[in-house]
């Protein structure tokens, strides 16, 4: 099985891992992007949490004139919204699914499993964690859309997920309306998911980490 590479964080250390939050980074980053949050999530007392950041295949994205770069999949234009490569997109989160595949192997059962993902990591948290066979514990959604609303293959054992969606309200990047789309669509499809707003652009600040500390706190407790 293809195992994407990835930063992998233990906390807090010395805990038997009892559960895993798979975590996805935006375009042109890396799996270093998000693993200095780690110290700052307040997690629940006696909870060991494997954290994975893995690294996205460096592509050609249209949009940046065909500039290679770390990429969940290929962005070609921004009209109409923006249109993606939605077979990228199925093929990413298929690796997620290994991912996942590899914590439940390790002892970690799978509705102890949370995938976040920030921007184009978020498109992929959408596909990946609905289209899961197997129930989750959640998926934490931050400054992104969801491209695959139309195609998304949900499996049923994910109704009602757990899910946290956060946002910008100055994002340039992905406007805050993609966001909110992203939330109808959810609710549309009979989930409740919890949506909060920042005054920052596309980035992530002091409030929004505390908010998923506790969030993350009641969906692995």
């Amino acid at each position: 099985m293809q195992y994407l590479p990835a930063v992998e964080l233990e906390w807090p250390k010395g805990l038997t891992v009892t559960a895993s939050v798979i975590w996805l980074h935006g375009l042109g980053a890396d799996g270093n992007d998000f693993a200095p949050i780690v110290p700052q999530l307040n997690l629940p007392a006696g909870v060991g949490v494997r954290f994975i950041f893995p690294h996205a295949p460096s592509i050609p994205v249209t949009i940046n004139n065909g500039y290679v770069m770390p990429a969940w999949y290929d962005i070609k234009s921004m009209d109409g919204g923006r249109h993606v490569d939605t077979e990228q997109i199925e093929q990413s989160a298929g690796w997620v699914h290994n991912l996942i595949e590899r914590e439940i192997e390790r002892g970690v059962a799978p509705d102890c499993i949370v995938i976040a993902g920030f921007s184009q990591g978020g498109a992929i948290t959408y596909e990946a964690a609905l289209s899961y066979p197997k129930r989750l514990a959640g998926m934490l959604l931050l400054s992104t859309y969801f491209p695959t609303a139309q195609t998304v293959k949900m499996d049923t054992v994910q109704t009602g997920l757990p899910a946290l969606i956060c946002h910008g309200s100055h994002d340039p990047v992905v406007v805050e309306n993609l966001g909110l789309e992203g939330k109808a669509r959810l609710e549309a499809l009979g989930f409740s998911p919890e949506y909060k707003t920042y005054p920052m652009e596309h980035a992530v600040c002091p409030q929004e980490i505390a908010d998923i500390s506790g969030w993350l706190s009641k969906v692995l407790a």
